[in-house]
């Protein structure tokens, strides 16, 4: 049992970290990209960096099976659709993708749930 408490306590202290910076870049984006040394002109090659692990994230649920699980990763992956659709909007860009990608995600949370309230299944 300490292997698993001690995942979950420094899985813990990555939630505070991620958070701590997701706040930073939220209050104030120009300080927030300098503490999280991050750099406007590398963003794209940080952006393939992050469709990568997204994927590999999906992948990841997809094959485990476990409906909570795909439910919770395409949650995050709907809000982030949203969240880059309002962005994009208010500021008079094109969207649609955008929130094609929110929707398509809330389409599988909802399958998901679905199976789970409906069909009882867990996982697969």
């Amino acid at each position: 049992m300490m292997w698993a408490q001690l995942t979950i306590a420094l899985s813990g202290v990555g939630v505070l970290l991620t958070g701590w910076l997701a706040l930073a870049l939220l209050c104030d984006p120009v300080a927030g990209m300098v503490t999280a040394t991050h750099h406007a002109e590398k963003l794209p090659q940080v952006m393939t960096d992050r469709y990568i692990g997204f994927t590999v994230l999906a992948l990841g649920a997809t094959l485990y099976g476990d409906m909570a699980v795909i439910a919770g990763l395409f949650a995050v992956f709907a809000f982030m659709g949203f969240a880059d659709a309002w962005i994009y909007a208010r500021d008079g860009f094109p969207f649609s993708k955008h929130l094609g990608a929110g929707l398509a995600a809330l389409a599988v949370v909802a399958a998901a749930l679905a199976a789970i309230i409906f069909s009882g299944e867990g996982s697969v």
